[in-house]
């Protein structure tokens, strides 16, 4: 028995319209290694450059006031409120409705 798998052809001749890959198996094959090392070395790259490091001057406004006491009072005042009606809901209790009925 013998294996006809990538054996190399004598002959270059072409048969007709037909494609025959059997000769450009060794090119099809090198182009797509240079892809495969293309596309690594591409995201190698980009790994590098995406993890340079970015480093932001850090501001220390320790003189300003960020947030008013007002509008922090608001939020407190907003989210007790919240508080307070989920409560309600909660505890208060209504007759249960099945809507299988």
């Amino acid at each position: 028995m013998e294996i006809k798998f990538l054996k190399k052809e004598k002959k270059f001749r072409k048969k007709g319209l037909e494609i025959r890959p059997e000769i450009y198996w060794e090119y099809i094959l090198y182009v797509i290694l240079i892809l495969v090392l293309v596309s690594i070395v591409f995201g190698v790259y980009v790994f590098i450059e995406t993890n340079k490091d970015l480093a932001l001057p850090v501001v220390s406004n320790d003189s300003k006031e960020i947030i008013g006491k007002e509008r922090f009072d608001k939020v407190l005042n907003y989210f007790s409120e919240r508080e307070k009606k989920s409560n309600e809901i909660l505890n208060t209790h209504f007759p249960m409705i099945d809507p299988s009925l």
